[in-house]
Parts: structure tokens; C-alpha cells; sequence
């Protein structure tokens, strides 16, 4: 550790970049894994002995791929600056929590605990971990916790003071908890992109998933599904109360939406399109008509459309939407009126560059391509991938029989369905494996 630093709190590890000795980055922090030494039951008759403190194993970090290794915190050397040193040597083995283990951000934070003297409930903040002197050992040696009881909702009925104290101090954490908060643990999602907060949940075990998920507020929750594989998807949706179920699904994009209720059983899928507001159950209903594996069950239905006597300066703005997509904002559409999809007459699209170069007062119907042909909705997939690369474009226009837009094809869409459901953990499990057990077996990063 760093001179001086004598203890660290695991939240402020959250994320923070793990380097090896010569300065690359090796990856990310994302947990951190304890064992626990079994603390006494409370009101199990005598006064619960003290414990020794639970030693720190390891740290649970993110490299290439998003995949997850054990960090032993026999090879950390050092914790500063915001920012982890290791010897060099990592273990690239896939991380596979054991029985005994503990992940402290993932199963600590927000449990309801018990201080000793006082008999008190208590909602567990932050934990702080310690190197024991001389040694490369460390041990949790503090617990940050604020008084008052949480209500249904894992919210505190009552905030109190927060205080910290000895690890021996309080007790309970070796129960079974039925309906843990979440709100430590979402605070460490802050600054993390939504694809990296699903590959947090999907390490979760299922009822802390639930958890989580009942926490997250309906926009954040609808970000994270549509990163997750489908069988998180669809186990985490039938987890919500169907209103809020229908209120994520609104939230979602159209194309995300109809993907995973295609997953649900009929019965399932109608009673949840029922309860969204018709507006937005009805590009997903458009979706859901189209035969699987085709342009139009795959394209999304709110792409940049613009008028033709819209501006250039209008163009550029709608595509510096921070929520959209890279392929999307690549370019725009120009359709007769309305607007919305399926929009009036398709004339053509505008590329970003296009737009560009010309002054901000040019209109776009001025400047439209209209060389490049629209894609039926009833085009396949291999034939959407071989348009993409054929063009060198991002997104491809959808247009019926009728000459209407219907949507835009992107190659993120063309990608999440050409590759397996899986296929996150997958690209993992192809990196160069380590041979031997995961304490055991290293590779060594930069040199």
C-alpha cells in the first residue's frame, strides 16, 4: 500500500483501473471477495464471542471482453491514487465464485445487520479492508453503517446517523436475508455504462438480480436489459409486477422490447403489450408481426427522419441527440409527411458527412441520395449484413411496397442476431485460457 494508507473502503474500489508494473492497464475492479469466519446468531443465548476479522482472498476484475479474473491480493502491491498495482502476474482463468466466498459490493452492502451492545438494526454502507502490517494479507476491519430500519421497498424508514465501527462490533451477516436493499450497491453503478452495470448483474446470484432490478428505476432497468442475455432478460421481467414490467418495456427501445417479449409465452407477451400505453405498443406489435430473423422484426422504428424542407442546421442538431445510437446518428432520413413511422413517401437519406459540408441553411431535400435502394421488410439477415457491407453503411433503410418508411436496420442490430444468444460469454471463453486451478494458474502481463 501506499505510505501512510493504512485502510481503504471496498465502494471506493468500484471501478477503478488495476495496472501492472510497467503501467498497462490490466482491467477494472468489480468486486471484491471475502470469507467469512461465521459470526454467532443473535439471541442465541450467550453474548456473541468476538470473531476474527474475514480475510480478503482476492479482487474480482474485469479485463478484455468483459471477462471476469481472481485477482489474489497476495499479488496487489499497492493501493493508491485511485488506482490498483499488481506484481504483473494474472490469472486469466474465468472468475467462479465458490461456495465459502463472499462479494462484498455484490452481497454485503445494504444487508440489515445487528450492533452487539446495543442489539440494534443497522443498514450496512461501505466496509472498510486493512493490510496487516509486515504482510500482503488484508482483512475487513471496518464497517460503515447508518442506523434505522428499511421499509418493503429496501428505502430506510428512518435515516440515522452514520457511523463506523469495528467489524467486531456488529453481527448477522452470515444470515440468510430475505428482501436485501440496493441502494449502496447502486450507487457504485453510477459511473458505469449500462453494458458493464449488466455484466455486474449477470454475476449476481438471481435473488440479488431481483433485487437490483426492483431498484433500478425504470429508464436505468430498461438500459441494463437490453445489454443482458436473454435468459436474464426474461427471468428478471418475470420478477416485476406486471405494471412495471409493461412500464420498462415502454422504456425500452421498440426493436429491444419485441425481441425479448418474442421470448415469452403468447398469453405473457399479449398481457404485457395490453398494459403498455398504446403509442408505444404499437411499434412493438408492428415488430412482433414480422416473420423472426427478417429486416423487419430486427429494425428499429425510430430512426432521424426529417422533412424535405428541413434544414441542414436542424439535421445536425437532431443527430447531436446524445441518446442515440453511433449508427443511427450516422445519418438521417427525408420522407414526405408525417413524420413518424411508417412516415409518408421515402426520398432518400443524408449522411452525417454530407451534412457537414454544406451550409446550415441548405435544405435537405436539396441534397438527398437517392442512388441507394431501400430494403424490403421481409429481407433476410444474410442479405441485410451483405447491403451493409456492400454500401459501407451503418443503417439501412426499411421501406413497404407502398414506398413508406417503416424503420432502419443497424449493424448492432445485425450483429446481435447473427451471433449465438450467448455469445458475451462465449468471445470470453475463446481468450487463451490459463492452465491449472484459478489460485494457481498465471499468466504474466507486460513482460
Amino acid at each position: 500500500m501506499a505510505a501512510g494508507a493504512s485502510r481503504v473502503f471496498v465502494s471506493h474500489l468500484s471501478g477503478i483501473a488495476v495496472f501492472d508494473p510497467n503501467g498497462d492497464q490490466v482491467g477494472r475492479v468489480r468486486d471484491v471477495v471475502v470469507m467469512l469466519r461465521g459470526q454467532p446468531v443473535p439471541g442465541a443465548g450467550d453474548r456473541p464471542q468476538r470473531e476474527r476479522p474475514p480475510s480478503v482472498l482476492g479482487l474480482v476484475v474485469e479485463v478484455v471482453s468483459r471477462r471476469r479474473v481472481f485477482l489474489p491480493m497476495t499479488r496487489v502491491t499497492g493501493v493508491e491514487s485511485g488506482q490498483v498495482i499488481t506484481t504483473g502476474v494474472v490469472n486469466m482463468r474465468r472468475f467462479e465464485q465458490r461456495p465459502a466466498e463472499t462479494l462484498v459490493l455484490g452481497e454485503l452492502l445494504d444487508r440489515q445487520v445487528t450492533l452487539v451492545e446495543t442489539g440494534e438494526q443497522v443498514t450496512v454502507l461501505d466496509v472498510g479492508i486493512q493490510q496487516l502490517p509486515a504482510r500482503r494479507d488484508w482483512q475487513i476491519d471496518k464497517v460503515f453503517v447508518r442506523r434505522g430500519r428499511r421499509g418493503k421497498a429496501g428505502a430506510l424508514r428512518r435515516r440515522g446517523e452514520a457511523l463506523t465501527v469495528e467489524w467486531s462490533a456488529v453481527t448477522g451477516f452470515a444470515l440468510e436475508e430475505r428482501e436485501q436493499g440496493a441502494a449502496t450497491l447502486l450507487a457504485t453503478f453510477e459511473r458505469m455504462r449500462p453494458a458493464d452495470i449488466a455484466n455486474t448483474v449477470h454475476h449476481l446470484s438471481p435473488k440479488r438480480r431481483t433485487e437490483v432490478a426492483a431498484a433500478l428505476d425504470d429508464d436505468r432497468l430498461a438500459d441494463v436489459l437490453e445489454e443482458l442475455p436473454t435468459d436474464d432478460q426474461v427471468e428478471l421481467l418475470d420478477e416485476l409486477p406486471d405494471e412495471r414490467a409493461a412500464d420498462v418495456l415502454e422504456a425500452m427501445d421498440p426493436d429491444d422490447a419485441a425481441d425479448l417479449l418474442s421470448e415469452l409465452a403468447e398469453q405473457d407477451k399479449e398481457r404485457l403489450l395490453q398494459l403498455m400505453r398504446p403509442q408505444d405498443a404499437a411499434p412493438v406489435r408492428r415488430l412482433l408481426s414480422y416473420e423472426e430473423g427478417t429486416a423487419g422484426s430486427i429494425m428499429t422504428t425510430e430512426p432521424i427522419v426529417l422533412q424535405p424542407d428541413d434544414s441542414v442546421a436542424l439535421a445536425l442538431a437532431r443527430v447531436r441527440n446524445a441518446d442515440l445510437s453511433a449508427p443511427l446518428a450516422a445519418q438521417v432520413f427525408v420522407c414526405r409527411p408525417p413524420d413518424e413511422t411508417p412516415t409518408g413517401k421515402y426520398l432518400g437519406l443524408v449522411h452525417f458527412q454530407r451534412l457537414l459540408r454544406d451550409p446550415p441553411f441548405t435544405l435537405v431535400g436539396s441534397i438527398v441520395d437517392t442512388d441507394l435502394r431501400p430494403l424490403p421488410p421481409e429481407s433476410t439477415l444474410p442479405v441485410v449484413s451483405s447491403y451493409l457491407a456492400t454500401y459501407n453503411i451503418v443503417a439501412a433503410p426499411v421501406v413497404d411496397d407502398g414506398g413508406h418508411l417503416l424503420g432502419a436496420v443497424t449493424v448492432d442490430d445485425v450483429l446481435d442476431h447473427l451471433l449465438p444468444d450467448d455469445w458475451r460469454e462465449e468471445a470470453a471463453q475463446r481468450l487463451p485460457e490459463a492452465g491449472g486451478p484459478r489460485r494457481e494458474g498465471v499468466v504474466r502481463h507486460g513482460g
